[in-house]
């Protein structure tokens, strides 16, 4: 397994911070953003005597309430063909023990998300990664770049939609497509679509779930921890209507034992959201987003392009290699000004985690927008001074 490019470098931001340097947190998608008023309300007024287990699937009125949720996004599915998880890593791991062999192998967009790589590893994975290009938009791949990586050993294709770390939406069109390859090739198509709350197109966002033909071969990863900014709560779901898929992931949730009770309850009350909390935190994201875009693009030899959801974006960076660069400005760079005498600098997750071939991703690196815009106007400033430095040494 490979260091997380989104945490390898915290020991060095730790110790920057440390020294008294501002560090701008670019580098993980850790929302700044309140939790819902329910949610914290229902945390800090729990009745109960005891903290007990919960069933290994979730409690049935959490898993009720997630079906009502679905509903809105065209999802129809049951109750019972939701396992709550902590968080949506383990849905990741939980499919990826269900419906992987060692060796076998897995089809992903490149870059993608690094813990699916990650998670691999653990499972003895295979990932074979579809390269997307940065020129492009990090639009899908032709029928036949992902045709031509299939073989006897692969078992499913992973897609995260809207996309980390790319930001990138994916269209009706190129849904319909996968979803032909998978009926053709008899795969499992697994859909990461943990922001489809967080939409900035006209294009309206379509859910693997929602693709006719293939209801035996979806297996949907969600988690509340982004769209509720509930990270810590630690609560996810795997959804499918496969029932074989689900006997197989109730074993390993049965291992477990249950997904977290507190977070269960906070998450359950945080449906009732009223409906002006997600609206303000969708704008304000896209506002987050339009700022740092332009603001990025008007750095000499930086560019990225536009995204359509999420709240990331890959970067490429005019430097030798970004990871060095990063460490760098954690480890040698500070711009020190009246209001930071000892010095601020930037933090950002280097690119190459996010390939499977670590190559072209040497000159990217991923960026959240999780900070507020002021925040955002200086990170961008403080890295065009900080490229200007590095690229004069």
């Amino acid at each position: 397994m490979q260091s997380s490019p989104i945490r390898k470098l915290v020991p060095f931001a730790d110790e920057a911070k440390r020294n008294g340097v501002k560090v701008y947190h670019l580098n993980i998608g850790q929302p700044d953003i309140p939790t819902p008023q329910v949610g914290l309300d229902a945390l800090k007024t729990i009745g109960r005597k005891t903290l007990e287990y919960s069933p290994s699937q979730g409690f049935s009125s959490l898993r009720a309430g997630l079906s009502r949720y679905y509903g809105k996004f065209g999802i129809s599915v049951s109750p019972e063909e939701i396992m709550v998880t902590t968080g949506g890593s383990e849905a990741i791991l939980m499919s990826f023990l269900a419906l992987f062999d060692p060796g076998d192998e897995l089809i992903v967009t490149e870059p993608s998300y690094a813990n699916y790589i990650s998670f691999a590893a653990a499972c003895g994975i295979r990932v074979i990664g579809v390269r997307t290009s940065i020129e492009e938009g990090f639009r899908l791949p032709s029928v036949e770049a992902i045709e031509e990586r299939i073989t006897s050993r692969t078992r499913a294709i992973l897609l995260c939609n809207p996309n980390n770390p790319t930001g990138y939406l994916y269209t009706r069109d190129e849904l319909l497509r996968l979803r032909d390859i998978v009926l053709k090739h008899g795969l499992y198509l697994i859909s990461d679509e943990v922001y489809r709350e967080f939409v900035y197109s006209d294009e309206p966002f379509l859910s693997a779930l929602a693709l006719e033909g293939v209801e035996d071969n979806v297996v949907l990863v969600d988690s509340v921890s982004k769209r509720y900014s509930e990270c810590g709560i630690r609560i996810g779901a795997l959804v499918t209507r496969n029932r074989k898929v689900l006997e197989a992931v109730m074993k390993i949730a049965q291992a477990r034992l249950s997904p977290p009770l507190l977070g269960q309850i906070v998450a359950e009350c945080s449906l009732d959201a009223p409906k002006e909390y997600l609206e303000g935190v969708f704008e304000e994201y896209r506002d987050r987003r339009d700022f740092l875009i332009g603001a990025l693009n008007r750095i000499p030899g930086v560019y990225t392009p536009m995204p359509e959801g999420a709240f990331y974006t890959m970067v490429r960076l005019p430097v030798d290699d970004a990871e060095k660069f990063c460490k760098w400005c954690l480890t040698d760079f500070k711009l020190v000004s009246e209001k930071y005498p000892k010095g601020e600098t930037v933090m950002m997750a280097p690119g190459a985690g996010f390939y499977a071939d670590p190559e072209p991703g040497r000159q990217q690196v991923r960026m959240a927008y999780v900070l507020c815009e002021e925040d955002l106007e200086r990170a961008v400033y403080v890295l065009s001074k900080a490229l200007a430095a590095y690229n004069g040494l």
